[in-house]
């Protein structure tokens, strides 16, 4: 990808720089950042701004506020009113129709096969023929129409020019050019829960989940039809294959295998607002094979589709709420990487986020998954001093 990373030099990424005027958390990621004071609401206030000066990329700036806590102006109190007694309980019955209808449609199709056993698998994306078929096509057709139901009633896709990446590729022989053909894993920024299901509805990928999720009613025969690799974090056997290893091989099957389904992975390892884009774990690089990037935003006006510092519950219901969700989506050409790229998957990793902030515009923080719990942490006791 030569000239692609020779583009980027032009036009450089956005990089928000660590704030010096704070300690090092490195060491300290379970403490928290301050303490609660009961006595002064205006302290608060200023220990938020704090925060969110350091914690730019898990920074709501809706009009909920700060975890979906703020003061609505009277105009958004009443049309949330109304949309909790109109909108909300219709949403709620279709989308559990869709949810219930595709269990069936999965649970008939599985229906005298055995589940793949292997370690940190168990799903059922072996399958072939008319069963898979029905699966896959069913799946992203109730995805997005789940996505419909939420209010997605459309989503703006544009596909970037891959000229250079063909260029590229002819350089390197006829031979490396088949071999390319096909990508191992989709890699793609994280704002949302509803990332995955816009991914269902385009590709149809297998991505990794926790452990209990195979659990879950109707869910979990869903995501081992997806052939979800499962995350065991309490796993510490000898023998233990581990996820990165697992990972590495499905991204290797989906490369040589057309029939494989391919990998989707979000190697920021947690959700953001949207407008920044977090390091990269090298999970989805250490395979060597191709990937394809692709970028997600959320437009809003009200309330953020974002799932950043806010819980659960909160966001469900805020998000079915409102009448319009907005989805834009970047495709990236595939990226073939050099073999200096194949050989070192931290810097692999590193140029598809510095491409994907550049085409995307979005600003590139180091921060993790660990500063996110502080900043979770915080939020809490700055809102919430007596508890």
């Amino acid at each position: 990808m030569e000239s692609e990373l020779k583009d980027l030099n032009s036009k450089p990424a956005k990089i928000q720089q660590p704030d010096t005027t704070h300690d090092d958390t490195s060491s300290k990621d379970d403490r928290p950042l301050l303490k609660a004071d009961s006595s002064s609401t205006a302290a608060a206030a200023a220990n938020i701004h704090e925060l969110e000066k350091k914690f730019a990329a898990y920074v709501r700036n809706d009009v909920y506020g700060t975890m979906g806590r703020g003061e609505l102006p009277l105009k958004e109190k009443i049309m949330l009113g109304i949309s909790l007694v109109t909108l909300l309980p219709l949403r709620i019955v279709f989308g559990m129709s869709l949810v219930v209808v595709y269990y069936l449609i999965c649970r008939i199709c599985t229906m005298f096969s055995a589940p793949n056993q292997e370690e940190e698998e168990e799903g059922y994306a072996h399958l072939g023929g008319w069963r898979r078929a029905v699966i896959v096509r069913s799946g992203r057709f109730l995805s997005r129409s789940l996505l419909f139901v939420v209010g997605f009633y459309w989503i703006t896709e544009t596909h970037k020019d891959s000229a250079n990446t063909k260029e590229n590729s002819k350089t390197e022989g006829t031979h490396q050019l088949e071999e390319q053909e096909r990508p191992g894993a989709i890699v793609s920024n994280h704002v949302s829960y509803l990332d995955i299901l816009y991914h269902m509805s385009s590709s149809f990928p297998s991505f990794v989940a926790k452990r209990s999720v195979a659990k879950i009613p109707l869910v979990g025969l869903i995501s081992k039809c997806l052939g979800c690799v499962y995350v065991q974090r309490e796993s510490k056997s000898s023998d233990f294959k581990g996820v990165a290893g697992v990972v590495t091989d499905r991204v290797r099957e989906a490369h040589h295998n057309g029939s494989a389904p391919m990998m989707l992975l979000f190697p920021e390892g947690t959700t953001t607002n949207g407008d920044y884009l977090l390091s990269f774990k090298t999970g989805a690089f250490l395979a060597g094979a191709p990937v394809v990037p692709v970028i997600l935003r959320y437009p809003y006006q009200r309330f953020s589709p974002a799932w950043d510092s806010i819980t659960g519950v909160r966001h469900v219901v805020f998000l079915l709420c409102q009448f319009v969700n907005h989805m834009e989506v970047m495709h990236l050409p595939t990226y073939y990487p050099s073999q200096q790229e194949k050989d070192d998957p931290k810097l692999y990793a590193n140029n598809v986020r510095r491409l994907m902030a550049t085409e995307g515009n979005l600003i590139m923080s180091d921060i993790g998954l660990a500063e996110k719990r502080i900043y979770h942490a915080a939020l809490n006791a700055a809102i919430n001093p007596g508890s």
